[in-house]
């Protein structure tokens, strides 16, 4: 069952403890208009076991949730996002204090998988990795990180309307030279989720499950 929403945290939020020390808890980042319930089924489903930490968006955008301002669809405002990046690096220090948590893996979709994105960029100390769901560029210049190959994947859609491909591909080519273990899946969809990404995320989270007690 999740905990209750807790005020003693920074964020809104859900967690439910998990049962398998072997996974990593996963961090769920809804999207726009989301909140901190969506994403806990497809954790559930993805990573049995693991236990689950999931934020709700701080910032209003037409009364929808989300993690952070933009200036028109795809035009993100870089300053909020830094800040924002800061407050979730808190929370997440709060929740594994709380918690007893390792460093989570996030899973992030559409403007969650942006701040996640974003995150390893900016604060890479703050995530052991990332799988990043319709993600794009979340940052014109991001600075010069080391991710020490922490393992991203990213799952694009083929005819997502909203993250051209090219932009998918400079976000992974970022990550890359951020020296992070990069994987790069095109999928023929759009930019929601379908059952061939929550196969991938599975597939891949348990390889990352089974990499960490080789």
């Amino acid at each position: 069952m999740s905990a209750p929403m807790s005020a003693t945290l920074s964020f809104i939020h859900r967690f439910e403890p998990g049962s398998d020390r072997a996974r990593a808890p996963l961090l769920l980042l809804h999207g726009t208009g989301g909140d901190e319930t969506d994403l806990l089924p497809l954790g559930r489903a993805v990573a049995p076991g693991a236990s689950l930490l999931a934020p709700r968006g701080q910032v209003l955008e037409h009364g929808q949730p989300r993690f952070f301002r933009r200036l028109a669809e795809g035009v993100f405002d870089e300053a909020d996002l830094r800040a924002r990046v800061d407050d979730l690096a808190r929370f997440v220090a709060e929740a594994r204090a709380a918690y007893g948590l390792p460093a989570p893996v996030a899973l992030g979709f559409s403007n969650g998988a942006n701040i996640a994105a974003a995150t390893l960029l900016l604060r890479p100390e703050v995530l052991a990795g990332a799988a990043l769901v319709r993600a794009m560029v979340p940052l014109a210049e991001p600075p010069e990180a080391d991710l020490g190959g922490k393992p991203v994947l990213i799952l694009s859609g083929a005819m997502d309307p909203i993250v051209p491909a090219a932009n998918a591909q400079t976000l992974a080519g970022q990550l890359a030279r951020a020296v992070a273990r990069v994987e790069h899946r095109t999928l023929p969809a759009g930019h929601g989720l379908g059952q061939a990404d929550v196969t991938l995320l599975r597939n891949w989270l348990a390889a990352d499950a089974t990499d960490r007690t080789a």
